[in-house]
C-alpha cells in the first residue's frame, strides 16, 4: 500500500511521522490548490490516543487511501493512485485544516 507521510503531529494515526490508520479518506471535492484539500481521518491525539495506542504499527499499515478529491490527477473511481501521499498541518484541531501535498490538479 501506499506509504503516507504525515506531518500532523497530534494526529491519533501518526507514530514517527507516518499514519497508520487502516484507511485515510482524502477530501476536497473540486479543489484547485492542496490548501483545498484535507484528510478527513485526522483523530486529535487529545481526544481520541486511547482508540490507536495499539495499532500505530508497520504491520498496521493502511490498507486503502480513498479520495473524493474529483480534480485531483491520483483519482481513480474514489481511489488514490499515487506511490505516497504527504499529509500536513500545523497546530490541528479539525480535520479541515490539514492538506493533502501529493494533490496535483489535472
Amino acid at each position: 500500500m501506499s506509504r503516507i507521510n504525515c506531518d500532523v503531529i497530534n494526529c491519533s494515526h501518526n507514530n514517527e511521522r507516518i499514519c497508520y490508520a487502516n484507511v485515510i479518506n482524502v477530501g476536497g471535492k473540486s479543489a484547485h490548490s492542496n490548501s483545498e484539500t484535507c484528510c478527513a481521518s485526522f483523530l486529535d491525539s487529545l481526544s481520541y490516543s486511547h482508540l490507536t495506542n495499539n495499532v500505530n504499527s508497520p504491520q498496521n499499515s493502511c490498507s486503502s487511501i480513498t479520495c473524493n478529491v474529483v480534480t485531483c490527477t491520483h483519482n481513480s473511481n474514489s481511489i488514490c493512485r499515487a506511490d505516497s501521499i504527504k499529509v500536513n498541518g500545523d497546530n490541528v484541531n479539525l480535520y479541515t485544516e490539514t492538506n493533502c501535498l501529493t494533490f496535483k490538479n489535472e
